[in-house]
């Protein structure tokens, strides 16, 4: 499967409800959570505080302010705790990692 195949269809951010959609070329959806996205946050910062047997902080009401596409490879999130280090890669967004 090419990698352009792994791109989502569509990206849906409900803020309201705190979920962010999305939706795959094989019809699949994937729903996460801005609680579950702050908190398996990639960057290294986040890394470091879960290799140190931190948990990231994010509670239920945190929601994602801005997303911005990173090439045709990943998503740039930003929450409204001001972090906003964190790419995303597609295929962690889609479960595969």
């Amino acid at each position: 499967m090419s990698s352009l195949a792994r791109l989502p269809e569509a990206i849906e951010n409900h803020a309201a409800d705190g979920v962010l959609a999305l939706r795959w070329p094989d019809g699949s959806e994937v729903r996460w959570t801005h609680r579950e996205l702050r908190a398996a946050c990639p960057c290294a910062e986040c890394r470091a505080c879960r290799r140190d047997g931190q948990a990231v902080a994010a509670d239920d009401g945190l929601r994602i302010v801005a997303i911005e596409a990173v090439g045709a490879y990943a998503l740039n999130l930003a929450f409204a705790d001001g972090h906003r280090r964190g790419i995303f890669p597609f295929p962690m967004l889609a479960r595969q990692e």
